[in-house]
């Protein structure tokens, strides 16, 4: 038998590392997979500062984690690290670190240590404008800088790991990078970044999700942004229900939780119906919310198993699986983005029907507590009057079950044709059960 014949092809680490940077992050994004490797790291506080200085402009993300030893550093830059991952751990296929802050700029520099001395701190940079320089994929050690300075007194106090972001080409506009409106970008990426923390990790921020964390931007607390509404007492939660799912070698559990959120005038405040409206608005907002081990990777809308409707708004699920599913989920590099499979979808179905089924009845029962003329002028949001002179009909189970059991047997386009009808002929029957849109 012949011997193979075999040849080392090392792949050019400038146009790569180039190539790399368009893999899918904005800058929230790239944030949040570098606060991934905190989490992982057990971490309990996690610092964003996003520093305006014009060209020198940076962004610091520091954690009190268990740090990295000077080979786990060097590690942890490699592009596809061999570091094993664990069952929950954040991370997957070793480039978050890399393709995340190369996203945002040409320069990034990481600080860590496991025991706190000035001694003990392990240093290493990346920089692509001296990568392409010598079209290798070397480390290097940062050039002394005051933020440089700065992160290793902080490690020399306790561990943690400090990642530098300089040369914001992706951030900062190649013209008048130090001018005013260079600034307002800064201010604006750090609130929504802010913001976007706040979503993904609001388990952890919560407690309900690791051992409680704590994240700040630029000084100020995140706060988490429960899509739920739990706080809210007329939130409406449906039993929840948990598949077994098997894809050739690789099986695991998926757990559905669905919630009907209160109407207008069923929250506490106004104040907090407009911010459980969430960055994207109550319509688009409704749908499937997707949790890899706690964290949120995607939300808004339904995953192509039905679409956005006005009429449930109100209706939210979180689709929570463990990352022994990674595969099955397809889900990418920059865990923004799974992919719902086949089996999944169809299970998925019958419930989802089902909760918009209650979430639609929530709604037009509070659209008839409102004027004609008021939910024209302003259809998403029906605003509450006195209901003295012109009483709305009780809520009736009976219409809600019956929306249900439509939901479930797959006939509720039919379902509404009979309502429809039935509010024609009998206005008064289909208004004592509910019915009446």
């Amino acid at each position: 038998m012949s011997a193979w014949k075999s040849a080392a092809i090392t792949p050019s680490a400038a146009r790569l590392t180039e190539s790399l940077r368009d893999i899918g992050y904005d800058f929230p994004s790239a944030v949040a997979d570098i606060v991934d490797n905190s989490v992982m790291a057990g971490a309990a506080h996690v610092d964003v500062t996003v520093e305006f200085a014009g060209e020198d402009s940076y962004v610091v993300i520091s954690d009190d984690g268990e740090g990295m030893t000077g080979n786990g550093l060097i590690e942890a830059l490699r592009y596809g690290s061999r570091r094993p991952y664990g069952r929950s751990d954040l991370g997957r296929y070793g480039l978050g670190l890399k393709t995340a802050s190369m996203s945002q700029c040409r320069s990034v520099t990481v600080l860590s240590c496991r025991h706190a001395a000035p001694d003990n701190v392990s240093t290493g940079m990346l920089d692509l404008d001296l990568i392409n320089e010598w079209d290798e994929w070397l480390i290097f050690e940062p050039p002394t800088a005051p933020v440089i300075e700065r992160s290793v007194e902080r490690l020399a106090n306790e561990p943690g790991t400090v990642v530098i972001w300089r040369k914001l080409d992706r951030v900062l506009p190649e013209k008048r990078p130090d001018g005013g409106w260079a600034r307002r970008r800064l201010d604006s990426l750090a609130a929504k970044t802010a913001e976007h923390l706040g979503i993904v990790f609001h388990r952890y921020l919560e407690g309900t999700a690791g051992s409680g964390l704590v994240i700040t931007v630029n000084g100020h607390k995140v706060e988490s942004w429960n899509p739920f509404a739990p706080t809210e007492a007329t939130t409406n939660e449906l039993p929840m229900q948990r598949f077994e799912l098997a894809v050739a070698d690789v099986s695991g559990t998926v757990t559905l939780r669905r919630f009907v959120l209160p109407a207008r005038d069923e929250f506490s405040s106004t104040e907090e119906f407009e911010r459980y409206s969430g960055p994207l608005n109550w319509n688009r907002q409704q749908g499937i919310y997707v949790y890899r081990a706690g964290r949120l990777v995607q939300w808004g809308g339904w995953n192509g198993i039905r679409g956005i409707d006005e009429h449930t708004k109100l209706a939210r699920a979180s689709l929570e699986f463990d990352t022994d599913l990674d595969s099955v989920f397809n889900i990418n590099v920059a865990k923004m983005r799974v992919t719902l499979p086949p089996q999944i979808r169809q299970m998925l179905e019958r419930p989802i029907n089902e909760l918009c089924g209650y979430a639609d009845a929530r709604y037009r029962n509070a659209s008839r507590h409102v004027p004609k003329e008021k939910q024209l002028a302003r259809p998403e949001e029906p605003e509450n009057h006195s209901t003295v002179d012109s009483p709305a009909p009780p809520r009736s189970d009976v219409g809600l079950a019956l929306r249900a059991a439509a939901m479930q047997a797959g006939e509720y386009e039919a379902f509404r044709r009979i309502v429809t009808v039935l509010a024609e002929r009998a206005p008064g029957i289909a208004s004592s059960l509910g019915l009446d849109s």
